[in-house]
């Protein structure tokens, strides 16, 4: 058997494993991407919706094509689980509209707006090496509470809520969640990038947290949870350019900053590519 033919052999059973026979038999996959910009892939040629900085190389584009999957990508940057049912500034439609009873892959990533963890990055920067006072975590954690830790509390249960309804208009989907790339090694690596080792540990910690808590919900909510912290752990902002998977506040290559680059993008694709067939 030539090597075409095992990839194609392959291919066909990873689609008939993630939709029951349905998608091999009825037309391509049908897959809908949901998720805020660690999914859209701001500014990472081309953008093909300006409105919410989405890319035609993002993961779920990638992932797509990978599966030859019908791709309905409906992430936008700045979303949040509000945003999957309501109109995102006014003007983006639900993000849930897309969803149809004969989707067959749903993916969701979503969190990290939910709990305003952009603040961070903007309070705790400490630009031309000085660093800012108070840290991060003296900002953050106050009077005994962790604001962080609250606000992922909170935001749980709307992820649960969410993918129940995944559920209810999609029910013969398969739904997976992923969450966020790590930032940071350990200690970060200040003053070249603008987080002193204390507040990029700090950060990274609540980017952890909120990994925990999809995990949980995914695995609470008849879902997949797909990892994408630990593979990308070498691969963080303290890389040269060349291994980086996201970008800093200066980006070396196009991509919003502090989100997935291109090469990001084409590694969490392949992590879910592999995760779907080893899980079948």
């Amino acid at each position: 058997m030539t090597a075409r033919r095992v990839a194609a052999l392959a291919l066909a059973v990873l689609l008939w494993c993630v939709t029951g026979g349905q998608a091999v038999a009825g037309g391509p996959l049908r897959y809908v991407a949901l998720g805020d910009s660690s999914a859209a892939g701001p500014l990472i040629p081309d953008q093909i919706d300006t409105t919410c900085l989405r890319s035609d190389r993002n993961w779920p584009h990638v992932l797509a094509a990978t599966l030859h999957a019908a791709l309905t990508d409906v992430s936008c940057s700045g979303a949040t689980t509000a945003d999957f049912t309501g109109r995102q500034a006014g003007i983006v439609p639900p993000q849930f509209d897309a969803l149809r009873p004969d989707t067959d892959l749903v993916t969701v990533a979503i969190g990290a707006n939910d709990i305003v963890l952009s603040s961070a990055f903007v309070a705790c920067a400490s630009p031309g090496g000085v660093p800012a006072q108070p840290s991060c975590r003296e900002r953050y954690d106050t009077g005994g509470v962790d604001t962080f830790a609250a606000r992922i509390r909170d935001t749980a249960p709307k992820v649960g809520a969410a993918l129940n309804e995944i559920h209810r208009r999609s029910p013969r989907a398969k739904i997976v969640v992923t969450g966020y790339l790590t930032y940071w090694r350990p200690g970060g690596c200040f003053p070249a990038d603008p987080y002193t080792p204390a507040d990029a540990n700090y950060i990274q910690s609540r980017l952890d947290m909120v990994a925990g808590m999809l995990a949980w919900q995914a695995v609470t909510h008849r879902a997949s949870y797909v990892d994408i912290r630990v593979p990308s752990a070498r691969h963080g902002l303290c890389e040269p350019p060349e291994r980086r998977w996201l970008e800093g506040a200066t980006p070396s290559s196009p991509a919003y900053p502090y989100h997935p680059n291109a090469e990001g993008m084409r590694h969490v694709a392949a992590i879910l590519a592999g995760a779907l067939e080893n899980r079948h």
